[in-house]
């Protein structure tokens, strides 16, 4: 399921636009948020797994997490907007989502419920999602210009673990990143921290 590439309504673009709580030279004049809850519904019930039954009640102005610098506010945004999800009376949770578009294209879209995390996902329905840490290690691999090749033999680790690290379909943890923070030049601290790890998990 990807949302990337929908055309937002000038009343959602409008919606995800207005900012109350930055700071502006003119304060921005009020738009109407009520078109915001049934555009996120709407993303979220073609979720096939989706409980159609828990409607997003409420919203409060989009905070924006990535602006460009021009004035005419054009080109990519990401925002955050905060509200609550509702199934009946009784059952309500806090929501937030998380949209990223680039003029009426939207780009990204991520919603919490509560403490669980909805959006895209990267690998094949029905596979596990990768670990965060294979894009950061390629990319730090690539600008290095390390191959495969010299991780491998300067990190005593084969081939196919190397990839399995770069692909994500493996979790980075002491065993395996035990010689990678010399090979890259980097402190296992700092590695450590990357991968989300304890600093002792990589000695």
């Amino acid at each position: 399921m990807t949302f990337a590439g929908r055309t937002l309504s000038p009343a959602v673009v409008e919606a995800l636009r207005y900012w109350p709580g930055v700071v502006h030279e003119v304060t921005p004049a009020p738009v109407d948020l009520a078109v915001l809850p049934p555009f996120f519904d709407e993303l979220l019930a073609e979720l096939p797994w989706w409980n159609r039954a828990w409607r997003i009640t409420q919203v409060e102005p989009a905070y924006p997490r990535e602006t460009p610098w021009n004035e005419g506010r054009q080109g990519v945004v990401e925002v955050s907007v905060p509200g609550t999800a509702s199934c009946g009376v009784a059952d309500t949770l806090p929501f937030s989502a998380r949209v990223r578009f680039e003029h009426d294209r939207m780009i990204r879209f991520q919603a919490k419920l509560g403490d669980v995390v909805v959006g895209p996902s990267i690998a094949a329905t029905g596979q596990p999602e990768p670990h965060p840490f294979g894009i950061v290690f390629s990319r730090l691999m690539d600008l290095r210009g390390i191959s495969v090749r010299e991780m491998a033999r300067g990190s005593f680790r084969s081939y196919s673990t190397i990839r399995a690290l770069r692909s994500g379909h493996f979790n980075p943890h002491r065993d395996v990143l035990a010689y990678v923070p010399e090979v890259l030049k980097m402190s296992a601290e700092d590695l450590a921290a990357i991968a989300g790890l304890d600093p002792e998990d990589t000695r």
